[in-house]
């Protein structure tokens, strides 16, 4: 018989021990068991009592055991990695596997337990808890609980580090929260090809934003020797189609990091907010696009509170069950307020995780509220503006791998005379037949012909407006 079969023999017995002696036998027989059992056990829950968040410890132990030799277990749980073409393996629910650190054994245990009082559940999965359970020999307890524990959580997180693969999460709506399958969030591997190198604005910008993006990165001693928490807020601001999106994506793509694609419209209130954001992970960008649109910060609350008034002297008129139907429709709505959001940024950002930034773009930055984007919660304003010379010139390498060509001085005059933003004159730059003897030139008069009727419509734009001014100021 074998160590394991005696260990596991003598783990039976304790259990059906403890469910069947009444407590006061088993607090007596728990200090007589101690002289005799030699062994210690630690068990690292997957989930923390609130259920919020799952356990960075718990991970790293799940991807050492992933990556170590397990000499005993038989049965695992297998998960091929993407573009590889290896296995990873991990030990499967109520199955051992033994380690061993500086001469001395010791014996992990994957469990998996449910409630007592069984009851008929449409997600009995919801139910379930799992942990992981260590145990060792009592006289190694400051070997084990200083130095191996300190190398297992070491190496989890240096294996998740090198087998990761960058994803781009967005928030479910909070009745897919709980149940069978339950998820905040919902993930897709992040493959976006944008860099530095392709995006389209002066390199002068780029260098300054590599830059702080770069120190960002490296300046976890920096930040604690100021008191702040990791972490830093960048606003990207400007016109549809300016590259704002293609941004975020260069930024994730230069630190290596995963994307959380926030739809403030499907949180319900503050409460579900602080939920969503504590389950982000580090090494994030926490991203809000077009925060000009959400209803709570586009400059609606003076003209719903006119509506309200409105409404209010309409109530003897509106019938009783039109009113439900209106408050059904109302209970749909986010409520995250201003404050809620102003709220995370301030306190559960810097006490929730650490290397993480969070990005808001807007095409209207003037809707936003001035507290939301100060300085110290939006620390880098980014403005993203309309194609210049410079950045068309990135394009036409990126689109057409030239650097130069005779219509060069032409394109660059009208950019100077007219406004096109670079998603438009990327466009434009796409070849549109197959059979172009030369396409490169096809696209470029085909660029230049568009930059003369923006040119055109501009100024027929101008004139109106020219005029119509003029007529206001006769008829005053």
């Amino acid at each position: 018989m074998t160590t394991g079969e005696i260990f596991a023999g003598v783990m039976f017995l304790w259990a059906m021990f403890q469910q069947y002696f009444p407590p006061y036998i088993q607090k007596y027989s728990q200090k007589l068991v101690s002289f005799v059992y030699p062994y210690i056990q630690i068990t690292f829950h997957e989930f923390s009592a609130d259920r919020w968040k799952r356990s960075e410890d718990y991970v790293a132990i799940e991807n050492y055991l992933t990556a170590s030799s397990s000499t005993q277990a038989k049965r695992f749980k297998a998960e091929i990695i993407k573009d590889t073409q290896s296995v990873a393996l991990s030990i499967d629910d109520q199955e051992e596997a033994t380690d061993e650190f500086q001469g001395v054994k010791l014996w992990w245990a994957s469990n998996k337990s449910t409630p007592k009082n069984q009851s008929i559940s449409f997600y009995p999965v919801a139910d379930e808890k799992r942990c992981y359970k260590l145990t060792f020999h009592k006289q190694y307890r400051d070997l084990i609980v200083g130095a191996y524990l300190n190398h297992v959580l070491k190496e989890g997180k240096a294996i998740a580090a090198r087998n990761r693969q960058r994803k781009i999460y967005t928030n479910n709506q909070s009745q897919n929260w709980y149940g069978y399958k339950k998820t905040v969030w919902s993930y897709v591997p992040f493959e976006h090809p944008a860099t530095f190198e392709t995006l389209a604005m002066e390199s002068k910008k780029k260098e300054e934003i590599v830059n702080d993006l770069t120190i960002f990165c490296k300046g976890k001693e920096y930040y604690s020797i100021i008191g702040k928490a990791w972490k830093r807020g960048y606003l990207l601001y400007g016109p549809p189609g300016t590259g704002k999106s293609s941004m975020i994506a260069a930024m994730a793509n230069l630190l290596n990091y995963d994307i959380y694609d926030v739809e403030l419209t499907s949180v319900k209130d503050n409460t579900e907010l602080r939920k969503l954001l504590t389950q982000t992970t580090s090494k994030s960008i926490i991203v809000i696009e077009d925060i000009d649109c959400w209803h709570n910060l586009a400059g609606q609350r003076k003209k719903k509170e006119k509506e309200k008034e409105k409404e209010e002297s309409k109530e003897k008129i509106i019938p009783k069950k039109g009113k439900e139907s209106e408050s059904e429709s109302e209970s749909k709505e986010s409520n995250v307020t201003v404050s809620g959001l102003l709220n995370f940024i301030d306190v559960l950002w810097s006490a929730c995780g650490e290397e993480r930034l969070m990005v808001f773009t807007t095409s209207y930055v003037e809707k936003l509220d001035p507290a939301l984007i100060r300085r110290g919660r939006m620390d880098n304003h980014i403005e993203l503006s309309y194609c210049c010379f410079e950045a068309f010139k990135v394009l036409a390498k990126n689109y057409l791998d030239i650097d130069s060509h005779s219509l060069f001085p032409t394109i660059e005059r009208l950019l100077e005379e007219t406004n096109m933003t670079p998603a438009d004159v990327a466009e434009h730059l796409m070849p549109k037949s197959i059979t172009d003897i030369n396409p490169e030139t096809a696209c470029l008069e085909d660029l230049i012909q568009a930059l003369e009727s923006a040119k055109e419509l501009e100024g027929r734009v101008k004139a109106e407006k020219e005029a119509k001014e003029e007529e206001e100021g006769e008829e005053n």
